[in-house]
């Protein structure tokens, strides 16, 4: 998975499951030239934040491999991601022999000394209904839009246009394409500032609404261009709101001059607090770790303009020296 779109959908799936559980992208099987898109470990800690996650939630309860798909995915891709199933949960055994002290062991033997390794689940998302792969496997729908296979295969599959257009979907939504992401970008909009959902996907499509340089399809052009539609009304809205507040601010010539600059520092830091969280969310879609040191320091910066330096320099860098000043 290498264009835009793809990378907008392993994006939103390890931010959003790094809620609940360790998510990464792109792992490595090792045994094979294969990645695995997005592989999610849960995090018992986080239950509870987990079931208030709706469908996500449900899907990152177990060990589970994350497979998005741009369109439809076929027979054959979902075989390809089968064998990436099966070699992680052989390469996942391996690890734990090796930890335990046992990598001698007979790897084919079923002995009561072989440390116990849970089967992940893999996941298929896809835009359409994949027909093929639904016969192939004897999948049975467990809710709307959400398939399981025969029990041996630990696979379920999400046909993002037959999920039920509620709360509970909508990060799996925003994958999705025409009507079904027109929709979600809507529903997105409507949920307070504070929503979860929001703090998530929010910086992403401001992120990828241009993406980079890379050749695209026609259909990833019209996912750009309603992403990019989305964020301009967003940020339409956002001078409205700033413009009628300055207008009653302008009304309240009343109110004596040290609230006012208590009104002004409050929305100054929360100005401030808000770019900082964006260069935390360019770095982690860049896949850099930031130090609770670093962490600390960007969360304290209150000057706009290097706030906007370190941002602009964020989305581009290949490590945190590249974006803080000062630091070696």
């Amino acid at each position: 998975m290498h264009n835009r779109s793809d990378q907008f959908a392993k994006s939103l799936l390890r931010d959003g499951l790094s809620l609940v559980s360790a998510a990464q992208t792109e792992v490595e099987v090792l045994a094979a030239t294969q990645k695995i898109d997005v592989f999610s470990v849960p995090d018992p800690a986080r239950e509870a934040e987990r079931a208030r996650m709706g469908l996500l939630g449900q899907l990152a309860a177990e060990p589970s491999l994350f497979e998005p798909f741009h369109g439809t995915p076929s027979l054959r891709q979902v075989r390809r991601c089968l064998r990436k199933q099966l070699t992680w949960h052989h390469e996942l055994e391996r690890r734990a022999r090796a930890a335990a002290g046992g990598a001698a062991l007979d790897e084919n033997a079923d002995a009561p000394t072989q440390p116990a390794v849970d089967f992940p689940a893999l996941v298929v998302i896809g835009r359409g209904r994949p027909e093929t792969v639904l016969d192939a496997y004897r999948c049975e729908q467990v809710q709307p839009g959400v398939y399981h296979a025969v029990p041996g295969l630990v696979m379920r599959v999400i046909v993002l246009a037959e999920l039920p257009r509620t709360r509970a979907t909508l990060l799996l939504r925003l994958l999705g394409s025409g009507r079904v992401l027109r929709e979600a970008l809507d529903d997105l909009a409507a949920l307070p500032d504070d929503a979860w959902e929001k703090g998530i996907a929010r910086p992403l499509l401001v992120h990828f609404r241009l993406g980079t340089d890379e050749p695209t399809t026609d259909e990833e052009d019209e996912v750009s261009a309603e992403i990019r539609a989305w964020v301009e009304e967003y940020e339409k809205k956002l001078r409205a709101e700033a413009r009628t507040e300055g207008l009653n601010e302008g009304r309240r010539e009343g109110l004596n001059e040290g609230r006012r600059e208590g009104l002004n520092e409050g929305r100054r830091e929360g100005r401030a607090e808000e770019a900082a969280r964006a260069v935390l969310t360019a770095l982690r879609v860049r896949g850099i770790a930031v130090p609770d040191a670093a962490r600390e320091r960007i969360l304290a910066e209150k000057d706009p303009e290097t706030l906007e330096r370190w941002l602009e320099r964020a989305v581009v860098a290949a490590s945190l020296a590249e974006v803080l000043d000062g630091l070696s």
